[in-house]
């Protein structure tokens, strides 16, 4: 939620008029998501990492899945070349992801252009989120105007041709108001033959100030997208009674039909956001968001695995248009109260959405099927067999409340519950009559979380949490006849962790947790169409992470995660995308005023592309990856860097959809960025 101007100054000494945290280099300091109120990182019973603006800047980030690759418990999905798509603690998402704390569900790839820093939240927490957010959520907090005049823009291109420009423009309007303007154009290219695109979008964002104590914020954003849908490579048999291996040899081998396999998006977001102080002790803050969203992938894709190194892959097509019309509302009071000798802070809150969409889904009928790698001939494609056809409403509907409570200097709880009441209502317009599905769920959710703080910078915590997941899933797109009379999933989550605030500049935090799935579906590995009832899942870990300045002239940002995810029962049974091992390290070292390093290691051990069912499931192997950056300032306005990802030419699979669709890591590549700021 938005803190007033003269609370708080950014990190380039302008002043804001609506920010939503506090962040040094690599470090930091607070969160308005987490609880919706404004808190100390250490003050929170949870797992968070959180992505500064700079250290997206210094490691040339231009997507959300570059920046996850860099949180470690954080597992970055194939999303089937068109959205984005991540697991957390063993659960998969397309739809856990929010924009300065609001949903934001649409299945795309969101750019970071615009964005202040990125939060990665750990765990299900009903209470602040609603429903889904199992294993966690992907937060983005909007760069919003400042009272300082600046102009600036980047420019940058790779080695495989890809460029991109930018521009971030704010000026005060006069003694009360302010605009920002964020905007980009970028040609995608990439290691894989015929694979690009185009994506440009632009975000003015005016705020007000209304008197003493009040700000209104009001936000466009327009996103243009159009690239290849690229499913990467199938995978082929090994010895029989042992896991499938990706396909190695065709790291650039395109498994689709050049200039069908598109996906576009366009997209108009409109947020409006107010707070200010009702009373001393008494804020409000409020937020409205409107978001349309047309969006079509075509796309040709490995069905199967290869028959041989040099054999044959089956092929598969699915044209896929979704329309979707987003309406959220959420409001908050943040009361600061004292009774006796606890101080409590206070939040009542609630939220409404309705959400439109418009799915149809027509699979192709190809030329050929069977796409033969010694003579690759890509076929032709009719897309003319309707397989869905589906519109559906969703109203919901949540009235929330929580307490901080300081007990004294050393001692915090953070308790609440959450009521949500969610309706869908729909038609399945397919075969052939129409066929009505409703489903009303309602839920309580509650958090709890105990706080010991032996010193001021090092908390002790311990927490209970649980969110819920409806029947219709997280897009939508069906409801059967059974699903309709099924509970919605439940995800329960116990975590012990210690934060220490080492330096106000530098971090520390260990977790361990365990996440219960109850009522659990997936998508069924041999029909993506269809899921399969597993029953529990139990995903058991720890985290470690570390961020700040170990020196003055050298930054630090890292971590490391185990997990073991499995079906509750059944070790043998594992969860796709979960590696048991990530650990990753970005470090930036300054040689002068002007010259500077990085470094960044990227590990991950290997792990099932889905849910392993049977022996033969795919396995992609573990990888490591090395990064490194060059800085130099020609001025003090103007900067110059040269990054490297994979600087060793590791040979790797990055993610996965399912068994056959698997991506291949790029090559060493190398990206040039001069970024000036007057």
């Amino acid at each position: 939620m938005p803190v007033l101007a003269e609370e708080m100054a950014s990190d380039d000494d302008s002043r804001t008029i609506i920010v939503t945290g506090v962040s040094e280099g690599y470090v930091a300091s607070n969160s308005v998501t987490a609880t919706k109120t404004d808190t100390p990182l250490l003050d929170i019973p949870q797992s968070i990492n959180v992505v500064t603006r700079e250290q997206l800047d210094d490691q040339a980030h231009h997507s959300l899945s570059d920046v996850l690759r860099y949180v470690a418990g954080t597992t970055v999905g194939q999303g089937e070349g068109n959205r984005d798509q991540i697991t957390l603690r063993g659960q998969n998402t397309t739809a856990d992801f929010f924009l300065d704390g609001v949903r934001d569900d649409v299945q795309y790839y969101r750019g970071i252009y615009n964005i202040e820093r990125v939060e990665i939240l750990k765990g299900p927490y009903a209470l602040i989120f609603g429903r889904g957010g199992g294993g966690g959520i992907i937060n983005r907090v909007q760069k919003s105007p400042k009272t300082d005049v600046f102009y600036a823009g980047q420019a940058s291109v790779n080695s495989f041709g890809a460029f991109d420009v930018s521009a971030d423009l704010n000026a005060p309007l006069n003694d009360v108001a302010a605009v920002r303007l964020n905007a980009v154009y970028e040609n995608l290219d990439s290691h894989r033959d015929f694979v690009g695109g185009e994506r440009y979008a632009w975000n003015p964002y005016l705020a007000f100030k209304l008197g003493a104590d009040w700000n209104l914020g009001l936000s466009y954003e327009y996103v243009h997208d159009d690239r290849t849908t690229d499913r990467g490579v199938p995978s082929i048999a090994t010895v029989t009674g042992q896991p499938n291996t990706p396909l190695r040899g065709y790291r650039d081998q395109f498994f689709g039909i050049p200039n069908i396999n598109r996906t576009k998006l366009e997209a108009q977001i409109g947020k409006l956001r107010l707070d200010g102080q009702l009373a001393e002790n008494l804020q409000f803050n409020g937020t409205l968001l409107y978001g349309h969203y047309d969006k079509i992938y075509d796309n040709v894709f490995a069905n199967g695995p290869a028959t041989g190194q040099n054999g044959t892959v089956v092929l598969a097509a699915y044209s896929d248009p979704t329309k979707r019309t987003n309406f959220i509302t959420q409001g908050n009071l943040v009361w600061d109260v004292q009774t006796g000798p606890l101080a409590h802070k206070i939040l009542v809150g609630i939220e409404y959405g309705d959400q439109k969409s418009k799915n149809r889904r027509t699979n192709g009928t190809l030329s050929n099927a069977s796409f033969n790698l010694a003579n690759p001939i890509f076929p032709t494609v009719a897309f003319n067999v309707p397989a869905r056809d589906t519109i559906s409403e969703v109203m919901f509907f949540s009235a929330y409340v929580q307490d901080q409570i300081s007990i004294g200097e050393h001692f915090d709880i953070v308790g609440g519950l959450r009521y949500d009441r969610f309706d869908i209502e729909g038609v399945d317009q397919f075969p052939l009559i129409d066929r009505p599905f409703a489903r009303k769920d309602t839920k309580v959710s509650p958090r709890l979380g105990l706080i010991f703080k032996p010193v001021e910078s090092v908390s002790i915590y311990g927490s209970y949490s649980q969110s819920f997941l409806p029947r219709s899933g997280d897009q939508f797109l069906s409801l059967s006849t059974t699903q309709e009379n099924l509970a919605p999933e439940k995800f329960t989550n116990y975590e012990l962790g210690a934060k220490w605030d080492v330096r106000p500049n530098l971090n520390l935090t260990f977790a361990l947790f365990q996440l219960d799935r109850s009522n659990a579906t997936t998508p069924d590995p041999q029909n993506p169409l269809t899921t399969i009832n597993v029953g529990k899942t139990t995903t058991k870990g720890l985290e470690l992470s570390v961020a700040g300045r170990i020196t003055p002239k050298w930054q630090v940002h890292g971590g490391y995660s185990y997990q073991d995810a499995v079906l509750a029962g059944n070790d043998l049974v594992r969860l796709g995308q979960v590696p048991k091992h990530q650990a990753n390290l970005w470090n930036r070292y300054e040689f002068s005023r002007r010259l500077a390093a990085g470094v960044g290691i990227i590990h991950q051990s290997s792990q099932f592309a889905a849910i392993r069912t049977a022996a033969s499931t795919t396995r992609l192997p573990a990888f490591t990856r090395v990064d490194a950056a060059v800085y130099f300032n020609l001025s003090d306005a103007i900067e110059m860097q040269v990054n490297l990802e994979n600087l060793f030419d590791a040979t790797y699979f990055s993610d996965s959809h399912n068994n056959n669709n698997i991506s291949t890591g790029a090559p060493i590549n190398g990206r040039f960025t001069i970024r000036a700021k007057f």
